[in-house]
């Protein structure tokens, strides 16, 4: 797997879990959802992902956009 793809996992995996945590924990969590969004719209405009960056020194190999 490619550092785009897994980042595009761990995003996804992010928004699923915050939704689940907004209907069953506390409707706060919703923050979590806008906080991934947010991350995910700057890092298309200015390249700049602090999950690839984190995911890069672990290892995984690089892609096209990061």
């Amino acid at each position: 797997m490619t550092l785009d793809r897994s980042v595009l996992a761990f995003a996804g995996l992010m928004v699923l879990l915050s939704v689940v945590l907004t209907v069953w924990v506390s409707p706060l969590f919703v923050w979590l959802t806008v906080f991934v969004g947010a991350n995910l719209l700057q890092s298309a405009f200015t390249g700049f992902c602090p999950a690839a960056i984190v995911m890069k020194r672990l290892g995984i190999r690089p892609g096209c956009a990061f």
